[in-house]
């Protein structure tokens, strides 16, 4: 007999988080290929489109989940399926911003030595340090105003971690775990809907960008595999710490800092450091996501509130 949990079964689960997948996907086709709409004239209507069929996959992902977990329909009991709170939202962004900035130790080594030799370079130039200090400002409020106004940027920092986080995390880890899957195994099986979502790029890639099918799988399957990986890692945190914001604010992090450096040629320092970040992160891991620094109590748990028996 199948395991049931809270009226959802394992079938029912992972068939709605096959559906929410493939709907994620499709959604993103449906203006030229259903509505017949003409094909967008610049890179921005075509990601702006993009915007609104990944909030559209989003509202509905969350409106099927409610219909299938045991829940009410009431907003602030809604809410706290999801992972939307706002007790302990200063841990929820803090410690996993903390953690996850420990794996880019390298990257943020590097980032330091060739900011230096850019001073060094301006320092025996004759540059005025005085003005360099008072142009920080202002080169900061323009980084700003650029990041803000950039379509691919609002995509990588806002659009695709919130959507995605909702879809693959909010969605889908309740019911997986509702419907009877061992903790561990719901944060390895929902990276794989997560990285299914992705096979979409093989054919951008092989159609859009010209690239040959064994070139396109290479880049593909490596952009899988960094999925899986994070997809397990975005998901422990939700499930630990209960928090939405979480895994969003590592996934915006992630996506700002893009794969950590390991190694650098110019110096050793960077592959000291980037072992340093992964033995600081290693070990903090379970400590920076203790449930008990995130949720004041944890009596009158739900099945999918796992945090509470994983301690």
């Amino acid at each position: 007999m199948e395991e049931e949990v809270g009226g959802v079964t394992k079938t029912v689960a992972v068939t709605a988080c096959t559906a929410m997948t493939l709907f994620y996907v499709a959604i993103l086709y449906a203006p030229t290929l259903i509505l017949r709409l003409p094909p967008p004239t610049s890179f921005k209507s075509f990601m702006v489109r993009r915007f609104i069929c990944a909030g559209i996959s989003s509202i509905v992902s969350l409106i099927v989940c409610a219909l299938i977990l045991p829940v009410r329909w009431e907003a602030s009991y809604l809410f706290g399926v999801y992972g939307i709170q706002l007790h302990h939202i200063w841990q929820a962004v803090i410690f996993p911003l903390s953690l996850t900035s420990l794996m880019y130790a390298g990257s943020m080594v590097l980032q330091s030595l060739l900011l230096l030799d850019l001073w060094k370079e301006h320092w025996s130039q004759g540059g005025n340090m005085s003005l360099d200090c008072r142009s920080v400002p202002h080169t900061f409020i323009s980084w700003v105003v650029s990041i803000a106004t950039s379509v691919s940027a609002w995509r990588n920092y806002f659009v695709a971690p919130l959507t995605e986080e909702l879809v693959f995390r909010a969605c889908m880890i309740p019911l997986l775990l509702c419907g009877g899957f061992n903790t561990y195994a719901v944060v390895f099986l929902c990276p794989i809907f997560f990285s299914i979502a992705h096979l979409n790029h093989l054919l951008e890639f092989y159609t859009q960008q010209n690239r040959n099918l064994l070139n396109a799988l290479m880049v593909v399957g490596f952009q899988l595999g960094y999925t899986v990986i994070f997809g397990s890692y975005a998901s422990f945190l939700f499930i630990r710490t209960g928090h939405l914001i979480a895994p969003v604010i590592a996934h915006i992090f992630c996506n700002f800092m893009g794969l950590p450096v390991m190694l650098s040629r110019r110096t050793g320092m960077v592959g000291v450091a980037f072992i340093a970040g992964m033995v600081g992160f290693l070990w903090l891991l379970f400590p920076l996501t203790s449930p008990d620094l995130y949720n004041g109590r944890t009596e009158n748990c739900k099945c999918w509130h796992r945090y509470c028996t994983w301690s």
